[in-house]
């Protein structure tokens, strides 16, 4: 067995959350295989399942598990038992990522409660030198203002620019892929990312997570399909795949893994299909392709 080995606590839920989870393990199972590490995916009672099995959304034993595990994925982000999960944990910021074929994704980070300001700001900015050294502050207020640039004094190479919601709109509609990292209060980064993913075509293009300093991470798309189409094989899993390749980079740190993941479903968007595991197969069958990486060290877990 590799020496990388992570413990992922899967919470499905109901409707369309157990056959997007049954696909994402496949293809975490195919990705972990491919960067020569391992995945025990615990699968727990969570939300209307559970309340139907044990009479509470979530249970004593469910909570148990996901403390202990590296990382929590969701599969069914509408389930009210989500926000349950979110106020168990000691959360610090929030990254959601945009994904567009055409013109790269976005990454939108905030704080992921009260007094989290600074370390959100702070781990942006470490993102961003992983990425292309850029970073967008939005803000209405001097205060975050301040934040942004007492932390920026302490990088050097990274570009930093301050923007209004309305100046940031404007670029997203004239300049559209110069963007690539935005930081910004909670309230404004939902709206930059609603705005995105308008730009991008579908709210499935989004994926988030909620970090911690200590503790696991929690993993999730934007939105998933309504329980309606449960059971026919047509929900889009486009955003939960996403939310899968961000776990592996910003939860596990095995960011090569992450990467190929992501292309591998930009790759399967170019194939046009409304079924769920027929998208699901050409994401596996692209994992190969999709890996650019050949490293033969083994990355640093976060």
């Amino acid at each position: 067995m590799s020496s990388r080995a992570w413990t992922v606590a899967c919470l499905a839920g109901d409707g369309v959350g157990p056959e997007l989870m049954a696909e994402t393990s496949r293809v975490l199972a195919e990705v972990a295989r491919l960067h020569a590490f391992h995945l025990d995916d615990v699968h727990l009672p969570f939300g209307g399942e559970a309340l139907t099995r044990y009479g509470h959304p979530l249970p004593q034993s469910t909570r148990e598990a996901y403390r202990r595990a590296d990382a929590i994925f969701v599969s069914s982000p509408d389930d009210p038992a989500f926000d349950g999960v979110k106020a168990d944990l000691d959360l610090g910021w929030r990254v959601s990522r945009v994904h567009n074929g055409v013109r790269g994704d976005l990454v939108v980070v905030e704080p992921a409660g009260f007094g989290t300001d600074e370390l959100a700001i702070a781990r942006a900015f470490e993102l961003a030198a992983a990425r292309r050294a850029r970073v967008t502050s939005v803000s209405s207020a001097p205060e975050w203002d301040d934040l942004v640039a007492a932390e920026a004094d302490g990088w050097d190479g990274l570009e930093v620019e301050y923007l209004s919601l309305g100046g940031l709109l404007t670029r997203f509609r004239d300049h559209p892929g110069t963007v690539d990292l935005v930081v910004a209060g909670n309230h404004l980064a939902g709206a930059i990312v609603d705005a995105a993913a308008h730009l991008a075509g579908s709210l499935h293009t989004v994926a988030s997570a909620w970090l911690s300093a200590s503790g696991p991470g929690l993993f999730a798309a934007q939105v998933c399909d309504a329980d309606e189409v449960a059971g026919f094989g047509v929900a889009d899993a486009t955003g939960t795949l996403l939310a899968a390749s961000l776990l592996l980079g910003e939860g596990l740190g095995a960011r090569s893994a992450g990467r190929t993941l992501e292309r591998a479903v930009a790759a399967a968007e170019n194939e046009t299909t409304a079924d769920t595991r027929a998208f699901t197969d050409s994401v596996i069958d692209n994992l190969s392709a999709a890996r650019t990486d050949t490293e033969h060290f083994q990355e640093v877990p976060r």
